[in-house]
């Protein structure tokens, strides 16, 4: 993209709140789940969704605002979908228990799998790009290595379902936020593992009787964010022990059982978030305060993200099926 050369040699600039709309993207026919920019800067004019309509797409969202290629490996709806690090491939997984990671020009899968159960969340390994982390309505999330095709790691979490799986700096540990929560207890709602040899290193990070349907780390400080359905986000380290900061609070969103996503902007200075309202809310990370609301979609917001390179270029995506780009 044109667009995108000028910002390539040059550092990220501060971000600002986008105030108008530049495309208005509408072929899912079902609730869009996920979408995540393309992590090669050259080509991060392109944008992956997926859609309970049982596809995913990828669309070039920074100069046309049009779909470029649609895929319907799955039989049933696409919950989770990532890029691949290279940017060739995606992997994706639904609630057809099946994961496929399927080649971006040609559209033929690479590698396909049945998982044991349904797939609500995949994360690939930061550091090793053949290694990804798969979770969903099970007790147990798996570590598989794309080359083998087979499963290199089990982690036992002894809960129904695994909402999301966030990595720490460099993936020796990763966080997973699952739905155990009940009346006397709080404990294992967010789980740390270590990577390598699958051990608990803790289980006893938030204690509020709330799950968190996503977590996002920040890009420069050692804290992370949880979303929880209390409809507000909480501050974490991210050192052991994962210390909450009981001094913040993100609040004012809603999130009311939505998998509503949240994330910062890569400069670290905001953080963005959805809201089940269709509202987009962008708080100041270091006063927890709002900054201001985007009235962005009708139905609900789940995911709001800023864009790699270009400062202040935001992506959003609603239950309807409509994907937006501000800036």
């Amino acid at each position: 993209s044109e667009l995108i050369k000028p910002y390539l040699g040059s550092k990220y600039k501060l971000t600002e709140v986008p105030k108008s709309l530049i495309f208005y993207m509408s072929k899912h026919s079902g609730p869009v789940n996920e979408i995540q920019w393309c992590p090669v800067r050259e080509q991060s004019h392109m944008l992956l969704s997926a859609s309970m309509d049982k596809t995913v797409k990828v669309w070039d969202a920074v100069d046309t605002g049009c779909c470029l290629k649609t895929y319907s490996c799955h039989s049933s709806a696409v919950r989770a979908a990532r890029w691949s690090s290279c940017g060739r491939r995606i992997l994706s997984g639904g609630f057809d228990s099946m994961l496929h990671l399927t080649d971006v020009e040609t559209g033929k899968q690479i590698f396909s799998s049945k998982n044991e159960c349904r797939i609500s969340v995949l994360k690939f390994h930061p550091t090793e790009s053949n290694i990804f982390i798969c979770g969903g309505f099970s007790p147990e999330v798996k570590a598989w290595d794309i080359r083998t095709s087979k499963v290199l790691r089990v982690y036992k979490a002894a809960v129904q379902q695994t909402l999301d799986i966030l990595f720490l700096p460099e993936g020796r540990e990763f966080l997973t936020s699952t739905d155990a929560v009940s009346r006397d207890s709080a404990d294992r709602t967010i789980i740390a593992w270590d990577f390598q040899s699958a051990a608990k290193i803790s289980n006893q990070i938030f204690h509020e009787r709330y799950t968190c349907p996503s977590l996002t780390l920040h890009p420069k400080e050692s804290v992370f964010v949880a979303q929880t359905n209390g409809n507000y986000m909480a501050l974490f380290s991210a050192q052991r022990p994962y210390r909450i900061n009981k001094k913040k609070r993100y609040e004012g969103h809603k999130v009311e059982g939505f998998a509503v996503g949240c994330e910062f902007s890569p400069d670290g200075t905001l953080l963005v978030t959805g809201s089940s309202d269709g509202k987009v809310f962008f708080y100041n990370y270091h006063t927890a305060r709002i900054i201001r609301t985007l009235s962005a979609h009708k139905e609900a917001c789940v995911s709001a993200i800023f864009h790699p390179v270009l400062p202040s270029l935001l992506a959003t995506c609603d239950w309807a099926g409509e994907i937006k780009i501000w800036q």
